[in-house]
Parts: C-alpha cells; structure tokens; sequence
C-alpha cells in the first residue's frame, strides 16, 4: 500500500492572520496543545511559527514564539518548522534557539516565482530575496540545521493591480528548485498561492518538474495548495499525487492563508479523509483529526475577524 505525507500548517498560517487584539483567544498555551494534539493524531511535521515582525504578524511576537517553544521542547520524533523572510528573522531564529542546539527546528526559506507577488510580500526582488538566502541556508547548513525550501505563485499569480494571471515558465520554477537543492535544502514545496488552477494544471507542472529532477530529488518535492474551494484543492492533491508527489500541507479547517490575501488552505481532515477512501496510507488518525478541526473552527476561527488586504 502506498502512503503520503502531510503536513499540518495551522499554527503557522493561521497564527499570521491574528489580529493583536484576539491574541487573548490565540494564546501560546491553547497552540501548543494543539500541536500536542496533531503528533498525537499521528503528524510528525507541523509549521508552527514565523520570525516575522510582529506588527506584520501579533501571534509571532518574540515571547509567544520562545513561549511555544519552550512549551513543545526539543523536536526530535516529529519535525517542526520555522519560516524565516530574511535575515532579522534568521537573527531571532538563532536568538531564540530554534536551531539544532537546542529545539532543533527545521528552517524555512521562502520566496514567490513571480516577481510581482515576491516585492508584494517580501518588499524586494527575487533576485535580491534569493542572494540573501544563500547567505542564510549556507550558515544554517554550516550549523547542520535542517532547511526547507518554498516557492510560492508556482502555479501563477493574479496581479490585481493589472488583472493579469502570471504563470512562472516551467524553465524557471526549475531554476529555483535547483537553487535550492545546489545549496543542501533537504526538501522543496511548491505552492499554489491563490488556487488559480485546476487538476490538469497541477499535473502538467509537477510533470515538467519531476522529469527534471533523479529521484532523490523528486522524493523531497512537495504540494502546498490555497483555493476558495475545499474540494478543488482536494482534487489538485489527488491530480498532484496521481503524477508522483508523496507530500502535501494542509490545516485544520481550512484555516490560514497568506498575510497578502490569498484564500485559505486544502482542510487536512478532509485531505486524511481522501487519500484513506483511496486506499492510501497517511498514518493519521482520521477520527482524532476531525474533532481537532472541529474545535478550531468552533472556539478559535469563529470567534476570530481574521486580517484580509482589500
């Protein structure tokens, strides 16, 4: 029986959306339970937090963050990941020992393959984003921290100053896939933004990816959808793993989305629940999965007016 991957990105995308003054429902004390509750269900990769500035995103504020922390311990049997935008970020990484000396997170680096969205969300060009990275991933190699890689907009962008659909060229999206590689990223996410495609999309971009890459490469690449639609997604996730992708990121709910306003994320209890009716293995306990979602969305989303960009 064939199995997959999956990994719970709640805490994180979520997490970035929360105004400061819902901070008193998002508590430290209320994320670490629910991460204890996904290595319970059977997880063992979670994105649980951002070193960005807090006044882009409250929850992520430096003593929430030692606080969560602190409060999960040293990743060890599971894998928990930190999304870092430059180098401050790296700095308060390292400061508020994330790295391997002590709760041995997983980096994240991150950069979009559309140079409209990248200077929206990062505020500087590609080129620039991925100079200071290499800096970056090179040190955290250096100090043996486990790096991940994410291109975001792979898929295309909706530009919404221009109303144009920009779609990187597939000769790109594998430029930077091999940049990440050449520089000892142990693994490369692509995602879908705004969910602006569809099964045959997916597919034809994994495709042009996969037959680029040996297959050590091709084990480490992975899907990471948003889409106003629960069940699309889901449909790109069966598309993008019929054509050989074995890792895929999801929440619980739906919940999360991108602080530049894409939709939400593929809803993880629904993503167990499709691959399972497919015979495929996830190690996930369904059951266990629904009711943590189920209680998200009752005691955390309803009660949260999340940020969105107009």
């Amino acid at each position: 029986m064939d199995r997959v991957s999956l990994t719970d990105v709640t805490l994180r995308e979520y997490g970035q959306n929360v105004p400061s003054s819902h901070l008193h429902v998002f508590t430290p004390e209320i994320r670490i339970e629910i991460a204890r509750e996904l290595i319970r269900a059977g997880f063992r990769r979670l994105e649980v937090l951002s070193c960005v500035h807090a006044r882009v995103a409250p929850a992520m504020n430096h003593e929430d963050a030692e606080k969560i922390a602190a409060g999960l311990g040293r990743s060890q049997d599971f894998e928990l990941v930190t999304l870092v935008p430059n180098k401050a970020g790296y700095g308060n990484f390292l400061a508020w020992g994330l790295g391997p000396d002590r709760f041995n997170h997983t980096l994240g680096v991150f950069f979009s393959a559309v140079e409209a969205h990248n200077r929206l969300n990062l505020g500087r060009s590609i080129q620039e984003t991925m100079m200071e990275y290499e800096g970056i991933v090179e040190d955290a190699v250096a100090r043996k921290t486990k790096v991940a890689g994410y291109i975001s907009a792979a898929f295309g962008y909706l530009d919404h100053k221009s109303g144009e659909l920009i779609r990187p060229p597939f000769e790109l999206l594998n430029r930077f896939i091999d940049f990440y590689f050449d520089l000892g990223v142990e693994m490369v996410t692509l995602s879908d933004l705004q969910g602006v495609t569809d099964e045959q999309g997916t597919a034809e971009v994994f495709q042009a990816v996969l037959r680029r890459r040996n297959r050590s490469q091709a084990e480490r690449i992975g899907y990471h959808p948003h889409h106003v639609s629960s069940a699309k997604a889901i449909a790109n996730s069966r598309a993008a793993y019929d054509v050989g992708i074995r890792y895929f990121d999801a929440s619980l709910g739906g919940t999360g989305g991108c602080v530049t306003g894409a939709p939400g994320n593929q809803p993880v209890e629904l993503l167990v629940r499709s691959f399972e009716d497919r015979g495929i293995r996830t190690g996930i306990d369904e059951k266990a999965v629904a009711l943590l979602a189920g209680f998200v969305q009752r005691h955390l989303y309803s009660k949260i007016i999340l940020h969105r960009p107009t």
